[in-house]
């Protein structure tokens, strides 16, 4: 795809009248396609056919024959595409649990729709046209454990274990700065951009689900560090010669 404009949206909603509205401020901003999909079994169906059809899917929780975050999980077993929950449901259990779970973001109904168009762009500007800036090195060694940032997994002998675009986004961040503090709001707005603000907590449920990817022992990490207080830490290979 050339621009972001070319990124296809699939809206998963059950209220005919959200799906056209939210259909038409798409198409007015420039996206230039936008399916929809009232029910978890039509949006597996686009899945099915071709993974690739997708680029973006905004998912309700509340669906006629399932629930979002289930139909996040299968969507996520043949795609890694950006999800984005758009929900009444405001509960911080509900929210925590939809991003721990690999959403992109989570936006509560009734909603702003420019801050929706903005939330919009900033996962898809993040997924698919990232800043040049590189590691300077691909791959990255954790004791028996690789990591591959080209291919965004780790690696334990036959083993390999795909990392979510945000937990890329983390780790990416603290190698980039191995061995220093890399505070919570650094951290945030790497993953979140500038509107990160209140998401302290669900980043601390990603470096979770990040520990128990690349730690032998997730509960007494030896590479990804917490600095209480203040941030988190890439430990240095050489401190534990």
């Amino acid at each position: 795809m050339n621009n972001i404009f070319d990124c296809r949206i699939l809206v998963v909603d059950d209220n005919e009248e959200l799906v056209r509205m939210l259909r038409d401020m798409l198409l007015r901003e420039g996206f230039r396609y936008v399916d929809t999909a009232g029910s978890c079994r039509r949006a597996m169906e686009y899945f099915r056919k071709d993974s690739r059809t997708v680029d973006l899917a905004i998912l309700d929780i509340n669906l006629p024959d399932g629930d979002g975050f289930t139909l996040m999980q299968k969507v996520h077993m043949i795609s890694q595409i950006p999800l984005l929950f758009l929900s009444a449901r405001d509960e911080d259990n509900d929210r925590l649990l939809g991003l721990g779970l690999g959403a992109d973001d989570y936006v509560t109904k009734p909603f702003l729709p420019k801050e929706l168009l903005l939330r919009i762009t900033a996962v898809l500007r993040r997924t698919y046209f990232p800043p040049l800036r590189q590691p300077q090195e691909e791959s990255l060694a954790l004791g028996k454990k690789r990591v591959d940032f080209a291919s965004g997994t780790v690696t334990e002998g036959e083993v390999s274990k795909p990392l979510t675009a945000k937990e890329l986004a983390i780790l990416r961040k603290l190698y980039e700065n191995r061995g220093n503090i890399v505070t919570f709001d650094i951290l945030c707005n790497t993953v979140w951009g500038d509107g990160y603000y209140g998401y302290e907590n669900t980043l601390m449920v990603h470096i979770r689900r990040l520990r128990e990817k690349i730690e032998e022992n997730p509960s007494s990490p030896k590479w990804l560090l917490t600095v209480r207080g203040l941030g988190y830490r890439l430990a240095k290979e050489q401190n534990f010669l």
